[in-house]
């Protein structure tokens, strides 16, 4: 089995909206609102990223704008408080920044993100210079990919190598995303093996079974 999982730079957004770090707070929403963007990276001269601003990040200056917080909020929010004072992107900004590589895999970009509660990473190189950016829904592309595509790799990369022919006859069929497998398979241990491998390939929506043999159905 040798197919090359979807990686970053395969849906990465390459044009970033970025700012420096001297960046003026209303230079920073303005950037945010003429690029339609929740979030920018903040790099330095050499395209670096020192870090990252979000809307979270600028929020609290209007929260606690005309609000005179107790000694308990401001215990527990020290930080937001921090911001609310914050006047550039280098004071505002979340650093370092959590980054991914242009050649991890959507698995490992979707785990990174969930890990940390975050709704997109900066793409970089191998010395720390910004590439791209990368979002949730970007992620979310691999599910637009085409039934047949999924069907033939599926055929190509699980079938072919755990049911190969004659002994077993196995169809692949896809709807929406969903593979179906049905047809004859001689060794049924390889069921389940097979139904982690399936949902492995990018865009499987779910796996079904429908082969003949004793225990088959069962993933």
């Amino acid at each position: 089995m040798n197919a090359s999982p979807h990686i970053v730079s395969d849906v990465m957004t390459r044009t970033v909206a970025v700012v420096r770090r001297g960046a003026a707070f209303k230079d920073i929403v303005r950037t945010m609102q003429d690029r339609k963007v929740s979030a920018v990276p903040v790099v330095d001269t050499g395209n670096q990223v020192v870090g990252i601003v979000s809307e979270a990040d600028l929020l609290p200056k209007e929260e606690f704008r005309d609000s005179d917080p107790d000694r308990y909020t401001q215990l527990r929010r020290l930080s937001d408080l921090a911001k609310a004072g914050s006047v550039t992107a280098g004071e505002l900004m979340t650093s370092p920044a959590l980054t991914v590589r242009a050649d991890a895999t959507l698995a490992q970009a979707a785990r990174t993100m969930a890990r940390a509660r975050v709704k997109r990473l900066p793409v970089v190189d191998e010395t720390g210079c910004l590439e791209g950016i990368v979002s949730r829904a970007d992620l979310l592309k691999v599910f637009l990919r085409d039934d047949e595509e999924i069907a033939e790799e599926v055929r190509r990369e699980v079938v072919s190598y755990l049911f190969p022919a004659p002994s077993s006859a196995v169809r692949v069929e896809v709807r929406d995303g969903v593979v179906t497998l049905g047809g004859r398979v001689r060794d049924t241990s390889l069921v389940p093996v097979a139904a982690r491998l399936v949902r492995a390939v990018e865009g499987v929506v779910d796996v079904e079974f429908a082969l003949d043999g004793p225990d088959a159905t069962t993933a």
